[in-house]
């Protein structure tokens, strides 16, 4: 009898961990395309409702028509209220694709550590806490910016302990540091930091109605730490592409371009993992073609089979490559991994081996809709890669418009 009842409570205890896991991971605010299907991962029991949309029982996989906010609500066994979503509908758009090189130029907000060395023989840094990958943004609570103001409230320091104020896993942290003075009589850290990024990638699409722009596909990561850079903010700006190199299986190749002597387009204001956002102050210098406006597709309306992708390979030279959509993962809300494409054109096989860095962000086209952008290549096979669905770059350019 003991046995059974403590399998019972075991049983219990599993069941209530498993809805409890369930619960806690659907997310508090909701972004969906007018039209979409609203579709959460609920177990047995979780129903979605809302009074905007007539009390329904169970709103999950119904299409959702209406813009703007509304809240719903996760019941157990439509009795028990759980939790409360927000749910943002945005309205369906039109884009220009662009498929435009480009180049960015990212200043961080704070300084990205990087590195540590050795002063001296010392290690200042030891038992702070601080590594590779983290941000400082305050020192003695004075603001940094830049590596210089870094290097000047370390110095003017004399040698005491400061304390740093710096951001790991997106936490705020404080720890205290005692400079060492290295053979040129300076204080140091032992840190090495940088304050800005630069890189050389595609633009993806402009909206005409907000001005705003997309680009990537995928966020910038610092070459060091292998980390999103976090950004103050930042530029877009025009490239020379001085050369293509041709990938090949096992090793892609890439767009080399330069960004001295360059033009702003607009501003960076956000670096995200599924591109990079911001508004277009120069829109004469893209020599915008209004005819090529065009809607943006719902992840239902995409098929696999034919599609074109837009890419600049030649500077002032955007074409029209073929491509075709192998899988598409229409659930997929999580990453920049929405569809597996596969490029078919000979043209671009012979330019550049299928795709290459440079290439993320090349805007992809079916059936006269904006579909998505191309974000990764496979790198045992060069024709082969990833691409973003297009709902999801709005979605992310509405949160940080």
């Amino acid at each position: 009898m003991k046995l059974i009842k403590k399998v019972i409570f075991v049983f219990s205890l599993t069941i209530i961990y498993v809805y409890v896991c369930n619960i806690s991971m659907l997310p508090n605010n909701i972004i969906l395309m007018q039209g979409e299907t609203l579709n959460l991962n609920t177990i047995f029991g979780l129903n979605i409702s809302s009074e905007a949309m007539q009390a329904s029982s169970n709103l999950n996989h119904s299409i959702v028509q209406e813009t703007g906010a509304m809240s719903v609500s996760l019941n157990l066994f439509n009795f028990l209220p759980v939790k409360d979503m927000t749910v943002n509908v945005i309205p369906e758009t039109t884009v220009i694709p662009l498929g435009k090189a480009i180049g960015m130029k990212l200043y961080t907000d704070g300084v990205l550590v990087v590195g540590m060395s050795e002063i001296q023989g010392q290690k200042p840094y030891e038992g702070s806490g601080i590594e590779a990958g983290d941000t400082i943004v305050e020192i003695d609570n004075v603001k940094i910016n830049s590596t210089n103001e870094l290097i000047q409230c370390v110095n003017s320091s004399n040698g005491k302990s400061v304390e740093i104020k710096y951001i790991s896993d997106e936490q705020e942290k404080t720890a205290n540091i005692e400079p060492a003075k290295d053979s040129d009589n300076e204080y140091k850290l032992g840190l090495w930091v940088r304050d800005a990024a630069a890189g050389v990638g595609t633009l993806t699409f402009y909206e005409p109605s907000t001005g705003d722009f997309a680009a990537l596909g995928h966020g910038i990561n610092d070459v060091d730490t292998y980390e999103l850079i976090q950004i103050a903010n930042g530029e877009l700006v025009t490239t020379n592409i001085l050369d293509i190199i041709k990938g090949e299986d096992g090793s892609p190749g890439e767009i080399r371009g330069s960004i001295d002597n360059c033009i702003t387009l607009g501003k960076i204001n956000k670096n995200t993992a599924l591109g990079v956002y911001g508004n277009i102050t120069n829109s004469a210098r893209l020599n915008l073609n209004n005819s090529k406006e065009m809607e943006v597709a719902n992840r239902s309306e995409i098929t696999t089979g034919k599609a074109e992708i837009m890419c600049e390979l030649e500077n002032g030279q955007i074409e029209n490559y073929e491509i075709e959509i192998q899988k598409i993962f229409p659930e997929n809300n999580s990453d920049n991994k929405s569809m597996l494409i596969k490029v078919t054109d000979d043209e671009l096989i012979e330019k550049t081996g299928g795709i290459i860095q440079g290439m993320s962000g090349a805007p992809i086209i079916q059936n006269g809709k904006f579909i998505g952008a191309i974000t990764h290549v496979l790198v045992n096979d060069s024709t082969t890669g990833y691409a973003v669905f297009a709902d999801l770059m709005i979605k992310q350019m509405r949160e940080v418009s």
